[in-house]
């Protein structure tokens, strides 16, 4: 891990370019993720979305992203933002409890607001430049700098802990659950990307570099330190 860290932090592109010279693999892996996603993940996604009601899947989608939110709380202390880290304490503890176990959002009715903070953009606030761009089998994009959130984010998930202690009966329903509800909520991103894009790759590349100069800096990248010199890219 130190050894990608040093990579981040140094290695760069021109002005302007998208630092990608590991392009052939990405390409390689990026054909392979389509693929697993038409025999796979798709078909998933359509059968989960036919055999349940939408009001179920919001809270499935709401259990997840409750069950994950430990690592924004961590990431919001590692980047200093000491008062955001106290709320964002406070809207996973309402809604692990008001909102039995995830299922429901309380929380922002309360005032609570979410927030997206990674281990990838705690490196961005640290100094750490993106480094290489990297597609990862399964995960999708992904840089040098931001792969280390794959352990952080795996360590502070309450539903990896879930599935340690209560064995591969749960862990495994579980993991195809999430799966499902992930796929699910990217159908009209992805469908957008491989209907409109000459080459999804390269669209799909700079969309999410992009959008991670976003979250770094918090919806407001100044233009002389934009990580990638383009405009700003927001949620949508």
């Amino acid at each position: 891990m130190l050894g990608l860290l040093l990579l981040a932090g140094c290695a760069s592109a021109p002005k302007g370019q998208v630092y990608d010279p590991l392009e052939k693999v990405n390409r390689a892996t990026h054909a392979l993720n389509r693929g697993l996603d038409k025999v796979a993940l798709k078909p998933l996604a359509r059968v989960y979305e036919g055999v349940t009601p939408k009001p179920v899947r919001g809270m499935v989608h709401h259990f997840f992203d409750n069950a994950h939110y430990p690592n924004t709380v961590l990431n919001d202390f590692l980047q200093g933002k000491g008062r955001q880290g106290v709320a964002d304490l406070g809207r996973f503890v309402v809604n692990t409890t008001l909102g039995i176990g995830g299922l429901f959002d309380p929380a922002t009715s309360l005032g609570l607001a979410r927030h997206e903070e990674d281990f990838g953009q705690t490196l961005g606030v640290w100094g750490f430049g993106p480094g290489a761009y990297l597609e990862i089998p399964v995960y999708g994009p992904n840089t040098v700098r931001d792969a280390p959130d794959i352990a952080v984010s795996t360590l502070t998930s309450a539903v990896f802990w879930l599935g340690w202690f209560a064995g591969p009966q749960v862990s495994i329903p579980l993991s195809i659950l999430y799966a499902a509800d992930r796929r699910s909520s990217a159908s009209g991103a992805l469908k957008f990307v491989n209907e409109s894009a000459m080459d999804p790759y390269v669209f799909l590349r700079d969309a999410w570099l992009q959008h991670r100069t976003y979250l770094i800096y918090d919806g407001n990248p100044p233009d002389s330190e934009d990580e990638f010199d383009d405009e700003d890219f927001g949620d949508e």
